[in-house]
């Protein structure tokens, strides 16, 4: 997967991650910095879906009709060809909110690349150019609520939001805020482990590295981004059918900060969706 032209980091962070990087775990990269790598396995199979606000059966049946669209017509595929291809991101601006104007309110957690996240002050990412053109489709202004991750459902489901659309996976618990539109992207989610660590590496198939990972007890922490899939894979879901794991589930705002706290040694693997996962990895370990 080639570069995603993104940051993730304030320049905060940004100086934190220099200042702490400079001890051990040298992997070949001369500074002593250590780096993440991506274990290029899937452990599930996942559908990503907009969660639309229940009381609009028309805007869900809009939002379908131009998801067969995009589908249909190449769009979406060129959409995703940018950011999985190393192509130039467009810039999504967000309007100001207005109740007195026709608004498409659409909620979000800007910190998951390639779907959503911050250039600068635009947004930009797969969804957001999707929700640019729904938007433009429907004939209304584009408002985008940037907020944490567990919120955004709650936030349709509250009609403080139009339409979720936030990389989010479909399951029964998130139908209970939202109804699902179709699905437009299939997704799974992959482990994070330091460049250095080779306990994953023969492994080819996500059985045995579900086993492994399931033979971990509590002294192992493992970092998920706060109301993911990933999140649910580690603490167990009877909803989306996973076990659980005995492992310290670690949870963070986002994936960039619980894969830094892995490279500082505070927990030990990161387990997020695949395409967020690939873009981290490479944008921190350029910075390290």
């Amino acid at each position: 997967m080639k570069k995603f032209l993104a940051v993730f980091l304030s320049a905060a962070l940004v100086a934190g991650l220099a200042a702490g990087c400079g001890s051990s775990g040298d992997d070949g990269k001369g500074s002593g910095a250590k780096t993440a790598k991506v274990i290029d396995v899937d452990l599930t199979s996942e559908e990503y879906a907009f969660g639309v606000d229940k009381s609009q059966p028309e805007l869900l049946e809009q939002v379908n009709a131009f998801i067969q669209k995009i589908k249909a017509d190449g769009t979406l595929d060129e959409i995703c060809d940018k950011y999985f291809g190393g192509g130039e991101p467009t810039p999504v601006e967000s309007a100001a909110l207005d109740p007195s104007k026709d608004q498409l309110v659409v909620a979000t957690n800007a910190a998951f690349e390639p779907f959503e996240y911050m250039q600068g002050d635009s947004y930009v990412g797969i969804d957001m150019e999707i929700a640019a053109l729904l938007a433009e489709e429907l004939g209304q202004e584009l408002v985008i609520q940037n907020m944490d991750f567990d919120a955004v459902c709650l936030s349709v489901g509250q009609q403080k939001c139009d339409i979720a659309m936030a990389g989010l996976t479909v399951s029964e618990d998130r139908k209970e805020y939202v109804t699902f539109s179709e699905t437009y992207y299939q997704a799974s989610q992959r482990l994070i482990v330091p460049s250095s660590d080779t306990k994953f590496d023969d492994m080819t198939d996500a059985d045995s590295i579900a086993k492994a990972l399931g033979e971990l007890d509590s002294s192992v922490k493992i970092g998920v981004q706060q109301g993911t899939t990933g999140n649910s894979y580690v603490e167990g879901s009877e909803d989306l059918g996973f076990p659980g794991l005995k492992a310290t589930c670690q949870t963070y705002k986002n994936g960039s900060l619980a894969v830094t706290d892995m490279l500082n040694g505070n927990i030990d693997y990161v387990i997020i969706d695949a395409a967020p996962a690939a873009a981290i990895t490479e944008s921190i370990n350029e910075m390290r």
